[in-house]
């Protein structure tokens, strides 16, 4: 078979301007209230036809991932009729573990990837088998995410947003995160605005909104505060940690006055990930 690379998709960092934990369902799945918006940056996949299914991974992040049948992208193409195989590769730029839908990401792009090429239809649940970010990954646009990530609503109140992603490198559990969390059934955001935001109006509204994880993180990931601490300390207009941690974004003006930042934490922090992006 003529193998040639089919398509190209790149999976972009999801970023948690807010999360809100607003109840637990009996099946043990917590029901959540979140803006989700997606950075200009993340995992690159490209496709190519082949007799058998096969994934390689490469990359700054590749050697933490491994790419037998337990990775989601590895799933995501046997969730699809596929008729030939296909040979996907992976460059994975994005932290493991981080918060940032990276795993889930990868997922949806593996998705949209097959489906786009080779004319095949989505799951019918859009990928949540896979992971309750998988969804809203799909289409990568600023959206309002509710329930177990099933209920997904594009949001158009928001401007373009200049920040900075950091990763420490540190890893949480999930499982332990919710675990310490006092209150499973907070406020949710409640009614949207409805006219479109300047940068400092949208800074005035996301303060009002929180990430109900962020306090059981700080119990066990120190670094998390730490990073929020940095960034504040270098003009950031908001500061927060995206997700269940323990990636934290500032938001700034512009991106030139981020990435003048990214100089000067990449200075003291040189282990840290740090990347300055678009989000929207």
């Amino acid at each position: 078979m003529c193998s040639l690379v089919s398509s190209n998709e790149i999976a972009k960092a999801k970023v948690n301007l807010c999360l809100h934990v607003t109840g637990q369902r009996e099946d043990g799945y917590h029901l959540l209230d979140s803006l989700v918006v997606f950075a200009d940056y993340g995992d690159e996949l490209s496709f190519v036809e082949n007799d058998n299914l096969r994934l390689t991974i490469e990359g700054p992040f590749g050697n933490e991932l491994n790419n037998g049948k337990n990775n989601l992208i590895y799933k995501a193409a046997q969730m699809l009729d596929l008729e030939l195989g296909v040979d996907i590769n992976l460059i994975k730029n994005l932290p493991i573990s981080s918060g940032i839908g990276g795993g889930s990401a990868d997922a949806a792009a593996a998705l949209r990837g097959l489906v786009n090429h080779w004319n095949l239809a989505l799951p019918s649940d859009k990928g949540l088998a896979l992971g309750a970010d998988v969804p809203v990954c799909l289409s990568s646009n600023s959206q309002r995410m509710q329930g177990i990530g099933d209920i997904l609503t594009p949001i158009e109140f928001l401007p373009k947003l200049a920040a900075i992603l950091i990763n420490t490198g540190d890893g949480v559990s999930t499982q332990d995160i919710f675990h310490l969390l006092k209150n499973k059934n907070n406020k949710s955001i409640g009614k949207l605005p409805l006219n479109k935001m300047d940068f400092m109006g949208s800074i005035q509204y996301l303060r009002w909104l929180r990430n109900d994880l962020q306090e059981p993180v700080n119990k066990l990931l120190p670094s998390v505060q730490i990073v929020i601490n940095s960034l504040d300390g270098y003009g950031s207009s908001l500061s927060r940690m995206s997700g269940s941690g323990g990636t934290c974004f500032g938001l700034f003006k512009d991106f030139s006055e981020a990435c003048k930042v990214v100089k000067k934490l990449q200075e003291k922090n040189p282990s840290w990930w740090i990347k300055p992006v678009m989000l929207g």
